[in-house]
């Protein structure tokens, strides 16, 4: 496993973050999950024994559920001082006016019930699930910061914005000596490019870690382009693939088999391969998968294989910031 740098902080994550969000109980409510305690802590464990030290999650996946076996799993092992644990807040965990957001008080009551279902005293990276558009930016970042100086949360990391959003952000902390984002985790992937325009200069020119998630997109290279999708990711694939992405999917089977790798390999190394990538999140409910991940990372795609994947890509509609 290779080890970098959280952006500008002096914290040591691995360059692959395993994405817990398919964890917790089925039926439990929130963004619903697959699979149970048993299965989590069989494959977080095949993780960390190879090498992965950065795990991520949110509250409101399977409504608190995939914290607790996440917390569970970590503590059965006995490595919470290595581990990097991140969390998130902002969808609503219980039916109410003041349920969702990123208000003082919505931040001060999540991060204690995180780390109670998380069973530690502090969560090493915390995020804010969606820009509070709702919420003053100032509030915003002054909560974060009191929550950084009580010690319950080391850094914050933010989600899912625009480049100008989160560099005003910073610009607030920053003129009141408050803690700064050092993260952003946004969406990445082959046939989803928009982050390249602004946020990813930005990212880079300021030190930024950058944490993706979907590199994957949501399974569109798990069949070529004319197979019917008879799974469950073709609704939130609908959303933002469009038909020009076939011939990316395409290429990246061409080029798998020339590996002799599976599609998510190619399509994961390609991630990896961008200076701006820190971490990405790999949402692995399977050994397997962490063996995918795991070689994406030692197969270095050549600069003609990179132009020959990056080539049809059209422009998307910016997606997923409300």
């Amino acid at each position: 496993m290779e080890y970098t740098r959280l952006g500008n902080t002096g914290l040591n994550v691995s360059r692959i973050c395993f994405g817990c969000m398919w964890f917790g109980r089925p039926g439990n409510g929130g963004i619903d999950v697959r699979f149970g305690e048993d299965q989590a802590r069989e494959v977080i464990r095949y993780a960390w024994e190879r090498g992965i030290n950065f795990f991520d999650t949110a509250n409101y996946y399977s409504l608190g559920a995939s914290e607790e076996v996440l917390g569970k799993v970590i503590a059965q092992m006995g490595v919470r001082d290595d581990a990097v644990i991140a969390t998130k807040s902002y969808y609503p965990m219980y039916d109410g006016t003041n349920a969702k957001g990123v208000t003082r008080k919505t931040l001060f009551r999540e991060v204690d019930a995180s780390l109670k279902r998380l069973g530690t005293d502090y969560i090493d990276l915390y995020i804010p699930h969606r820009l509070d558009h709702d919420t003053p930016m100032e509030e915003q970042m002054e909560a974060l910061n009191d929550l950084v100086r009580s010690g319950k949360v080391l850094y914050i990391g933010a989600s899912a914005m625009y480049a100008w959003q989160f560099l005003k952000m910073n610009m607030i902390a920053e003129a009141h000596g408050w803690a700064k984002f050092v993260s952003m985790q946004d969406m990445y992937n082959l046939v989803y490019r928009e982050e390249e325009k602004e946020m990813h200069p930005m990212l880079l020119d300021q030190g930024i870690a950058c944490t993706p998630f979907s590199s994957l997109a949501h399974g569109v290279f798990a069949k070529k382009p004319e197979d019917e999708r008879t799974d469950g990711v073709a609704k939130l694939q609908n959303d933002y693939v469009l038909s020009a992405d076939a011939e990316i999917i395409r290429r990246v089977w061409e080029l798998a088999e020339r590996h002799g790798v599976s599609t998510s390999v190619i399509a994961q190394a390609w991630n990896l391969a961008k200076p701006v990538v820190t971490s990405p999140l790999v949402g692995a409910s399977k050994t397997a998968y962490i063996d995918d991940a795991i070689a994406a990372l030692e197969l270095k795609l050549s600069a003609d294989e990179m132009a020959y994947l990056e080539e049809p890509y059209v422009p998307h509609t910016q997606y997923g910031f409300r």
